[in-house]
């Protein structure tokens, strides 16, 4: 019940939070924030594991460069 209730007002707070941001962001510059930005509860995206040549091309993109 403490969780549920934590994560309701934090829902509420990431809301307010997300609001500020985007009335005084400059729309040219950037996205716009949303709520799971600010929220800690807010499930985060699952990072991608690379694997074989994938992960060859994704470091040979990153470190070398290319003439």
């Amino acid at each position: 019940m403490v969780e549920g209730r934590g994560k309701f007002e934090w829902s509420q707070t990431a809301s307010l939070m997300a609001l500020a941001v985007n009335l005084m962001r400059d729309p040219r510059k950037g996205k716009s924030a949303s709520p799971s930005d600010f929220n800690p509860f807010a499930p985060k995206p699952p990072m991608p594991i690379l694997k074989g040549k994938e992960m060859l091309s994704a470091l040979k993109a990153a470190f070398i460069k290319e003439k």
